[in-house]
């Protein structure tokens, strides 16, 4: 039987919440079906709550790099940064991950200028394959990428003309992908803006902050 604890103490409460792949007999306990996925045990109306537990255990398929495997995505080794600075930093609970570029197994990928020589569809791959590189950086700051809590935040820049208006939909290629690897916690909030140029002539750089369990 696997079993899994974690406690939060809060100013009335202290919860105890049980991942249980099997079941346990919470003697004496009324069950309360919620309104998300499990049950609230607690003696009677006015005692403290004293457990959750889920309905169904947590499954590999639920995993970040399950979800990767099922999308047939292998992360690349981090990308070296080009210049003075680092490819993450780790302050409290927040990693930042600098901008990361379109690059593939080759080098750098989808060079050139949306609106001019690269279409949106060519920018939304690009925008793909920098939060594949995004979530390479994770896993490299944190050994494990079950400890992201959360991706918090992506700002993505586009190569662009002065006349081109659909860096929302480039950027989607990262936001839609980003969202398939980690599910509802790969939801962000986020910024897409054009840029006159992008290093080495990318189509899109994009950085990342992310939470950490």
């Amino acid at each position: 039987m696997r079993l899994q604890t974690a406690s939060l103490d809060c100013s009335r409460y202290k919860f105890l919440f049980l991942v249980n792949s099997r079941g346990v007999d919470f003697a004496g306990l009324k069950p309360l079906p919620l309104a998300t996925d499990g049950y609230l045990f607690q003696k009677n109306a006015t005692s403290p709550i004293l457990a959750i537990r889920s309905r169904r255990p947590v499954r590999m398929s639920e995993t970040t790099e399950a979800r990767l495997a099922q999308l047939g995505v292998e992360l690349p080794s981090p990308a070296a940064p080009a210049a003075n600075y680092v490819p993450y930093v780790l302050s409290g609970n927040q990693l930042f991950v600098s901008g990361q570029l379109p690059m593939g197994a080759d080098g750098l990928e989808h060079v050139g200028k949306l609106g001019d020589d690269i279409s949106v569809g060519e920018g939304k791959a690009a925008a793909k394959l920098c939060a594949i590189n995004l979530l390479a950086q994770a896993k490299a700051a944190t050994g494990d990428l079950e400890k992201v809590a959360r991706l918090v935040k992506i700002v993505g820049f586009v190569n662009s003309t002065a006349d081109f208006t659909q860096q929302p939909q480039v950027i989607n290629g990262a936001s839609d992908f980003l969202v398939q690897a980690m599910g509802d916690k790969g939801r962000h909030a986020r910024s897409a803006v054009s840029a006159a140029s992008l290093p080495f002539g990318a189509a899109v750089e994009i950085e990342a902050v992310f939470e950490i369990a």
